[in-house]
């Protein structure tokens, strides 16, 4: 199936960030069912990274809806977020888990799990998911059921339930 354009990732970030369980990332050969997503929305979400505004780090965040933003944590874990929305409004969707045939779950059951899985680093961030033949989300016609809760791993904005995960 042919994967997502523009239009799909210019949308309101929880919606993106719904619509993108049950689709197939793909990147470089490699290719796994998102399961799991979180939102970040706009300098007030206290947890997005575009909190403390426009940075060298967070550029990527204003950057047209479609663009790859991958950052580091802990100096050792890549975390993958698609931008959203529109260009100047910080917002991106992080990938938190995705189900690849023949992998045990909890391989790929985080999102530095999956960028280690895939090979993602900060070489991707900025890069171009929509126009890419290589990294990008194919559809798959399929809109899984999914519970909503509050994002995991942050200590501000716990109150936001912007955590979809497929059930």
């Amino acid at each position: 199936m042919p994967h997502f354009n523009r239009d799909f990732f210019a949308r309101p970030t929880l919606t993106v960030a719904q619509s993108l369980l049950g689709q197939k990332l793909v990147f470089n050969g490699k290719s796994g069912v998102i399961t799991e997503t979180e939102a970040y929305i706009g300098e007030d979400d206290p947890a997005c990274h575009a909190s403390a505004g426009r940075t060298k780090r967070t550029q990527t965040m204003y950057e047209q809806a479609g663009t790859a933003y991958v950052y580091l944590i802990y100096g050792m874990h890549h975390c993958l977020n698609f931008v959203t929305e529109s260009v100047d409004f910080p917002a991106a969707v992080l990938i938190r888990g995705v189900k690849a045939d023949g992998v045990p779950d909890e391989k790929l059951n985080g999102p530095a799990k999956v960028c280690r899985y895939f090979g993602i680093t900060r070489v991707q961030n900025g890069a171009d998911i929509v126009q890419s033949e290589s990294f990008y989300v194919e559809q798959t016609g399929l809109s899984p059921a999914f519970k909503t809760t509050a994002r995991i791993g942050i200590s501000k904005g716990t109150d936001k339930l912007w955590r979809f995960v497929a059930v």
